[in-house]
C-alpha cells in the first residue's frame, strides 16, 4: 500500500497533464510543485502545540485541487469546508475541526464575516504570493502510512448536524485503485469533476482514480447542468462522477440529435434513479454505473450484471441486514403476485457491515457518535434495506424513514421508486408529518416536467399493483424543486419543518385524499 505522497512524488518529473481549469492547465510536474510550495508555506503558518488543521473555503477551482495535494504532500491535514454552510453552523464545523488556517477565495469571503474567528488564521487564496512565501517542503513529523489522516470530510447533514469524517490516505487510495480495476480507467483518460471536492464523491471518484492512474483532472468550479455537455467536449472528458441528481438535471435540458457526439465513456456515482441511469447512458452514449455508499465508505453494495429492477445490487461480503434492536439478521423479504413486500416489518432492518469498521477511521472529535455507528465491533450504516431471497439488496431509506401510518410500518423509499414511474415524475420525496390521533400522515413531494392532474394522480397511483393501500399519500405537494445540500441530497427535515402548506395564497399546489378515499383535491 502507498500513500497519497507516493503517488504525488511519483509523478513529480512527469509533463503529461494533470489539471484543466477553463483555458488553464497544469503538467503533474507543475501541479506537484506548485502543491508542495503551499505544503510549504502553510507548514510555517501552523501552531505545532495545535491540531495541524487547514481549512479550505474554495468552488472546484485549481486552487481547491491544489490544496488538495498540498496536504497529501506535506505535514497538515486538510478540511473540507462546506460553501453551503453558513453562520452558526459553518463556525461550528470550523471549532469542531480544531481548524487553524482557513484558505478562502473572494467568492466565498463573506461567509466568514460576523464569525468569532478568535485564534484562526484566514488566508486569500487570490492574493496569497504561494510561489515565494514557501519553506522547502519538509517531511512529516512522523512516519506517513496508509492509515495517516488526510483530511476531514463533513457528512452532507440530512439526518442531523454534520459529522467531520476522519479519511486517511488509504481511505482515498483504494477506492482510487478498486474505480480504475472496475471501469477500466487508465492515464490517458480525462476525468470531469464537478462535484464539490469538499465531499467524498468528488475526491474519493475523480481526484482520487486519477491520482493513483496519472490521468487528467478537468475541473467544474460548480455543477451546471447546462454546462455539463459542453464541458465534456471542451475538455475531451471520457469520465465523469456524480451523486445524487445530477443525471437528472442534466436529462432535464433540451434534447439534441448530437448529444451523443462526445468523448465520454464511463459515468460513476451513486443515488440516481433507475430510469435516469438508463435514459442517460441512451442519450450520451456511454456506460452509466451507479452504485451504494457513503462518507464513512464502511457498507458498500453494488451494481452487477443481473440487478433487478429497483435493487441496489449485491452487497460486499460481511455486509448484512440487520435488526437494529435484536442485531439477529432480518428474514428475506417475500412479495406477493403483485411485487408487494408482505413482510416488510420484519424484513427492513439497517445495513451493517458485520466484519468491522471497513474504511470508515471514525469521527473526529464525536467519540459519541463514532460510537453510534461501531456497536458490537459491527459499523451500523444507518440506512434501512431489505434482501430478497437471492441477497439482492432493496434501499428503504434512512432510519428516521421508517413512517407509521394507521398502524403498519412504511419504508419511504420503496414508494418513492413507485412514485418516480410517472413519466411526468422527475424527482420524489417521501416523509412524514403527524397524524393528529396516533402515528404518521404520508406526504408526496414531487417535481414534475409536466402539469399532473388531481384525477391523473389518482389513476396513476390505482394501476400500481405493489403499492399498498396505507402507502397511497395522504397529501402531495408540487413543487418548483427539493430542498438538498450541496451534495444533492434532500433535505427532508426542511420539508417536515415546512408541514402541509397550501391554500390560495400558495403559487404552488398541495392535494389532499380523504382519510377513506383515493380521490385528491387540491387544499
Amino acid at each position: 500500500m502507498t500513500t497519497l505522497r507516493d503517488l504525488l512524488l511519483a509523478r513529480a518529473d512527469d509533463d503529461a497533464p494533470a489539471l484543466l481549469a477553463g483555458d488553464r492547465r497544469w503538467s503533474w510536474r507543475e501541479y506537484v510543485a506548485a502543491a508542495a510550495g503551499r505544503s510549504g508555506a502553510l507548514a510555517g503558518m501552523l501552531d505545532p502545540a495545535r491540531p495541524p488543521h487547514v481549512g479550505v473555503l474554495l468552488d472546484n477551482t485549481p486552487e481547491m485541487a491544489l490544496q488538495l495535494a498540498a496536504a497529501a504532500l506535506g505535514t497538515h491535514v486538510v478540511v473540507g469546508l462546506n460553501t453551503t454552510r453558513r453562520g452558526a453552523g459553518l463556525l461550528a464545523d470550523i471549532r469542531k475541526a480544531d481548524v487553524q488556517v482557513i484558505v478562502v477565495e473572494p467568492a466565498h469571503s463573506g461567509l466568514l464575516e460576523g464569525l468569532d474567528l478568535d485564534g484562526v488564521r484566514v488566508v486569500d487564496a487570490s492574493a496569497y504570493d504561494w510561489e515565494t512565501s514557501g519553506t522547502v517542503l519538509t517531511e512529516p513529523s512522523g512516519p506517513l502510512t496508509p492509515d495517516s489522516l488526510f483530511m476531514l470530510i463533513f457528512t452532507s447533514g440530512t439526518s442531523g448536524e454534520p459529522k467531520a469524517v476522519r479519511v486517511t490516505h488509504e481511505k482515498v487510495a483504494y477506492p482510487g485503485r478498486y474505480l480504475n480495476e472496475r471501469l477500466g480507467l487508465t492515464g490517458d483518460d480525462v476525468h470531469y469533476v464537478s462535484m464539490p471536492l469538499f465531499h467524498s464523491n468528488a475526491v474519493m471518484a475523480g481526484w482520487g482514480p486519477a491520482l493513483v492512474s496519472g490521468a487528467t483532472v478537468a475541473l467544474a468550479e460548480r455543477f451546471s447542468a447546462t454546462g455539463f455537455l459542453p464541458d465534456v467536449r471542451r475538455y475531451g472528458a471520457t469520465y465523469a462522477n456524480y451523486v445524487g441528481k445530477p443525471l437528472a438535471y442534466v436529462l432535464a435540458t433540451p434534447e439534441q440529435p448530437d448529444d451523443a457526439d462526445n468523448p465520454l465513456r464511463i459515468v460513476f456515482g451513486n443515488e440516481a434513479g433507475e430510469r435516469d441511469t438508463v435514459e442517460f447512458a441512451r442519450r450520451f452514449g456511454c456506460t452509466v454505473v451507479d452504485g451504494f455508499g457513503s462518507t464513512e465508505n464502511a457498507v458498500v453494495v453494488s451494481r452487477v450484471q443481473g440487478t433487478p429492477p429497483g435493487s441496489l445490487g449485491q452487497p460486499f461480503p460481511g455486509v448484512a441486514v440487520l435488526d437494529p434492536e435484536t442485531g439477529a439478521e432480518c428474514p428475506r423479504a417475500t412479495f406477493d403476485e403483485h411485487g408487494q413486500v408482505t413482510n416488510l416489518d420484519a424484513c427492513v432492518g439497517e445495513l451493517v457491515n458485520t466484519q468491522g469498521t471497513g474504511q470508515f477511521a471514525g469521527y473526529y472529535n464525536d467519540e459519541a457518535a463514532t460510537a453510534e455507528r461501531m456497536r458490537g465491533g459491527m459499523y451500523w450504516s444507518g440506512d434501512l434495506a431489505y434482501r430478497d431471497a437471492d441477497g439482492w439488496v432493496y434501499y428503504a431509506g434512512r432510519t428516521a424513514d421508517w413512517l407509521r401510518v394507521d398502524g403498519e410500518n412504511l419504508a419511504a423509499a420503496p414508494i418513492e421508486r413507485i412514485l418516480l414511474r410517472h413519466p411526468s415524475v422527475s424527482e420524489a420525496a417521501v416523509y412524514a408529518v403527524p397524524d393528529p390521533r396516533a402515528g404518521d400522515q404520508l406526504v408526496a413531494a414531487l417535481v414534475t416536467t409536466a402539469a399532473i392532474t388531481p384525477a391523473a394522480w389518482e389513476s396513476f397511483l390505482a394501476a400500481q399493483a405493489d403499492l399498498g393501500t396505507k402507502a397511497w399519500p395522504r397529501f402531495v405537494r408540487i413543487l418548483d424543486a427539493l430542498p438538498r445540500t450541496a451534495t444533492n441530497k434532500v433535505l427532508k427535515r426542511e420539508l417536515q419543518a415546512e408541514g402541509v402548506p397550501g391554500g390560495r395564497a400558495q403559487s404552488r399546489p398541495t392535494w389532499t385524499r380523504e382519510e377513506r378515499g383515493t380521490a385528491y383535491r387540491p387544499v
